[in-house]
């Protein structure tokens, strides 16, 4: 159904005299997860198809003949998706796609699941603590935050209290203790699991407490906020 559906769609086509031999008659439309944690998979596949039949059409291809058994264009054609792939992801999420290997080798791989844990990790820091000022940024571009000249201070800076700093601290320098307490026993198995309890209880409480005040933490944008508080 989606191949005849493309054949249907057609693409553009001008010869040497400027003629136009076909005109293409439709688009597909593909959602963001295809281009940031599927890889432009789909749109990868639907390249593939119409680029076979115009190459078919050029006689550069024998009818019957598929991209998939020209080796080394196969390969330069799977990169150049991939690489179209990071690119877009990096403008949304911050960091290249998800399942880049499956596009570049057509499988997965135990390197490629550890990557897409890392950029998942990144993803979620950048989401909660450095796209605020990215998100002010788009907006005060597109016109959805109108600058207020009589503004005696900007809304961006917005002064941070002693939890912002000490809490993470705190919470690291405990949970550092507790690991250091687990590797290097005391002299009874009571002292040490006394000071493990103190420590970890220490940092799960200060996670706690850093959760509850997760506003203080978060980097949210603040301009059109503002202005629906306003």
């Amino acid at each position: 159904m989606r191949v005849f559906i493309q054949i249907c769609f057609s693409y553009f086509l001008v010869d040497s005299a400027g003629q136009v031999v076909a005109n293409q008659e439709g688009v597909f439309r593909s959602n963001c997860m295809d281009c940031l944690d599927r890889t432009n998979v789909i749109q990868s596949l639907l390249a593939r198809r119409s680029l076979q039949a115009q190459l078919q059409r050029l006689g550069v291809l024998h009818v019957g003949q598929k991209l998939e058994e020209q080796d080394e264009f196969e390969k330069i054609f799977k990169n150049a998706w991939a690489d179209n792939a990071n690119a877009c992801a990096k403008q949304y999420a911050g960091t290249g796609a998800l399942k880049t290997d499956f596009t570049r080798t057509g499988k997965r791989t135990h390197l490629g699941l550890i990557m897409d844990g890392w950029n998942s990790m990144i993803r979620y820091y950048k989401n909660n603590f450095s796209d605020g000022f990215r998100q002010d940024s788009i907006d005060l571009f597109l016109g959805n935050y109108s600058v207020d000249e009589l503004e005696s201070h900007s809304p961006l800076s917005v002064p941070r209290d002693w939890k912002f700093l000490a809490l993470p601290i705190i919470m690291v320098v405990a949970f550092s203790m507790c690991i250091i307490c687990l590797l290097m026993a005391g002299d009874t198995w009571t002292e040490t699991l006394a000071y493990v309890l103190f420590w970890g209880v220490a940092s799960i409480g200060t996670f706690f407490i850093i959760l509850y005040n997760g506003k203080d933490f978060v980097d949210a944008p603040r301009l059109v906020q503002k202005e629906k508080i306003d």
